[in-house]
């Protein structure tokens, strides 16, 4: 697990994009995590330092406790080019407490997006910490946490699909205010007596090939995220696929015919 030849820590792969007061190192029972804070001064972030084209990346992430209604804690990847962007996206949509958290997943390719599909968890996730990852190869993206697929994004090149495949992107992560569509499409807003807002992150893992001084590295068949076993999900993984889908997924944009009255060629394409 390691990011060239050496375990991917915090403070070397990774810079604080905004409100550095908003940010802390903590120490305790689980390790060191990064702190990210909301208040109504301000969100955080943090970005990797080097841009990534294909592998797999992940983060355990433990989400805000009780009443988090209104936030977004964020892990996505991004190749911060605006006109075509590329983009991978897990966003966390915090609820009233009880409820369950929705996480929404999103991919754009070469400046498309509006691909959103919303999953309930099935646990806690403020209670610990879970693993969150994405996995990117020529074949396919796919979403997981703790090691359950929860989203496929299929190579479907071949059918004049878009597919991010020749932009780098960068690991990103943010705790921000989101009240006018988080929750229940803006209806749930910050109840700010209960800031400030905590998330936390640790245990950072890049495989990746790493841009500019990785290009030889994107092409190269004998990375472990392109062999045969991760073309395409094993049938343990497809079951468990299957789950999540028929048990658990709220929202899916390939089934709104309000927004799509026509199906997206990459939903009849299969994803």
């Amino acid at each position: 697990m390691c990011v060239n030849g050496r375990p991917a820590t915090f403070w070397e792969d990774f810079h604080i994009t905004w409100a550095n007061d908003h940010i802390k190192q903590t120490s305790g029972l689980n390790g060191n995590a990064i702190q990210l804070i909301l208040d109504q001064a301000s969100g955080s972030g943090f970005a990797s330092k080097k841009q990534y084209l294909f592998g797999r990346v992940s983060m355990k992430i433990k989400l805000i406790p009780g009443d988090s209604a209104g936030t977004v804690t964020a892990f996505y990847m991004n190749s911060n080019t605006d006109a075509v962007r590329d983009e991978l996206d897990f966003e966390f949509l915090g609820n009233r407490s009880g409820q369950p958290y929705t996480v929404q997943t999103n991919v754009f390719a070469h400046g498309k997006g509006d691909r959103e599909q919303r999953v309930n968890l099935w646990f806690d996730p403020s209670a610990d910490f879970h693993t969150y990852s994405i996995l990117w190869n020529h074949y396919h993206i796919v979403f997981s946490v703790d090691e359950v697929p929860i989203r496929v994004y299929k190579n479907n090149e071949v059918k004049g699909i878009p597919y991010p495949k020749s932009q780098a992107m960068g690991i990103y992560s943010t705790l921000w205010e989101a009240d006018d569509w988080a929750t229940r499409g803006g209806l749930e807003k910050i109840d700010w007596s209960k800031a400030p807002f905590y998330a936390y992150y640790k245990d950072f893992d890049i495989e990746a090939c790493a841009i500019p001084d990785g290009v030889s590295c994107t092409s190269n068949p004998n990375n472990w995220w392109e062999g045969l076993n991760y073309r395409s999900l094993s049938p343990l993984q497809a079951r468990k696929y299957r789950w999540v889908r028929i048990n658990h997924m709220v929202y899916d944009y390939c089934a709104d015919k309000s927004r799509y009255p026509v199906s997206p060629p990459e939903c009849l394409a299969g994803i």
